[in-house]
């Protein structure tokens, strides 16, 4: 039989669980999906009871003892069998869930652009990087340049330094004035300046350099050294280098929520209303898959989501016991949603950047396409016919993005399943759906 929920979340990072506190006290029966082994996603990576941040343990708590919320995890979801259902994937078996509201809280993914040398092993993603040795990866002694865009460097170089790695340049390719205006802002979001200021004093020996992009890496057989955009090559063991988030909308749009269509086609984000419904019935989006925004928007996004969803909006006053009102959170949404305004504008990409491939330089990773392959066809659908660009195992995540930025491509459909899937699981689904 198909268990059938009030409210299935996907995702179990900030935006997910706090969807998932805020509905929890309606008595909603409520089923949270995600496919990592812990929650927490890539901010409170290792799970929210271990974390810092206070909210996280919080909310966890509360979540964890609410006998109407059951979590899935390792769990993916495949594709969307008939309105209203998701076919989903543990390790072990797969389950058709029904749901009365869908709340699609599936994040981001960073945005990786190819330079000669990138696929060299020691050259990784910076949040890639980070999320390894969160988990355990040995950095200890290792020499790092963290490089690309966006406050997020900054993170994933304390995060190396914290355990033992050398980080020997931080490489930021927003220019001096940008980077002014940008912390001068700060001061209109005190937690984030004070953030900035923590991350300032614990990375004060790292060289920082701001207008500087990564023109090459080398090396025999895996990373030995970085080469800069002004010639300055620097000796390293790992490049972390990442160029901002991207939302992941893949899910949404296979179930036909609309996109912004707007501005740069990488930027593409899940459309949604002031209740952060989608264009589709019963369908919310909360947290970077609406845009890239950061906890704080994450977590008043995933509020009202959570709220409407279970039928408790508009809410008056709050308590230590129950979540903020959903005036409250949609003040601090729109605060948040200001400061993403200036993330964005402070940390544009320059065009320089966009334009380092080499003729040879790999640009599908999964299927070896290079960048002379692709340049001579004008859309993605053309490239995919005549290179099978974008047709491996990530299925366009990377190169996708990739694409987008340096032909101005947007791919044109979503290809399910949108996870790795059994063959079993999908031939128990149809043998269940034909009975």
């Amino acid at each position: 039989m198909k268990q059938l929920y009030d409210i299935i979340i996907v995702g179990a990072g900030p935006a997910g669980l706090a969807a998932a506190h805020a509905a929890a006290p309606s008595g909603s029966s409520i089923c949270i999906i995600d496919d990592n082994p812990l929650a927490g996603g890539q901010i409170w990576r290792g799970g929210p009871a271990g974390q810092r941040d206070g909210r996280a343990r919080e909310m966890w708590q509360a979540i964890t003892v609410a006998s109407n919320v059951r979590i899935m995890p390792s769990t993916r979801v495949l594709y969307s069998p008939a309105p209203g259902e998701l076919l989903v994937q543990d390790d072990e078996t797969a389950h058709v869930l029904r749901y009365q509201h869908l709340i699609l809280a599936t994040g981001a993914r960073e945005l990786l652009l190819p330079f000669p040398g990138w696929t060299l092993p020691g050259v990784t993603g910076a949040g890639g990087l980070q999320a390894l040795a969160k988990g355990g990866y040995p950095v200890e002694g290792k020499r790092v340049v963290v490089a690309g865009s966006g406050p997020l460097l900054l993170a994933v170089a304390d995060t190396l330094k914290s355990r033992g790695a050398r980080v020997v340049a931080i490489v930021e390719q927003a220019p001096l004035s940008a980077l002014a205006r940008f912390a001068f802002g700060l001061f209109a979001t005190p937690s984030k300046l004070a953030q900035a200021l923590q991350l300032g004093r614990r990375l004060r020996a790292v060289s920082y350099r701001h207008g500087a992009f990564i023109r090459a890496a080398h090396g025999d057989g895996r990373l030995q050294r970085i080469e800069l955009h002004d010639g300055e090559q620097i000796e390293c063991d790992f490049l972390a280098c990442g160029y901002g988030l991207l939302p992941n909308t893949e899910l949404a749009r296979s179930l036909g929520c609309a996109v912004t269509t707007s501005g740069a086609p990488q930027q593409a984000a899940v459309q949604v209303d002031e209740w952060q419904r989608t264009s589709v019935t019963s369908i919310y989006c909360a947290g970077e898959g609406t845009g890239i925004g950061g906890v704080d928007l994450a977590l008043a996004e995933g509020r009202i989501a959570g709220l409407h969803a279970c039928g408790q909006a508009p809410a008056t006053g709050s308590s230590p016991s129950r979540p903020a009102s959903v005036a409250a959170s949609a003040a601090e949404r729109a605060r948040w949603k200001r400061f993403a305004a200036r993330l964005a504008r402070a940390f544009e990409l320059r065009q320089d950047v966009k334009q380092l491939c080499e003729p040879d330089t790999i640009v599908c990773r999964c299927e070896d396409v290079a960048h002379g392959e692709l340049k001579e066809h004008t859309s993605w659908r053309a490239a995919k016919l005549h290179t099978r660009c974008g047709m491996g195992p990530c299925q366009g995540r990377i190169c996708g993005a990739a694409t987008a930025q340096l032909y101005g491509w947007q791919p044109d459909t979503v290809r399910t399943p949108i996870s790795p899937a059994r063959a079993g699981s999908i031939i128990a689904t149809e043998e269940e759906t034909s009975i």
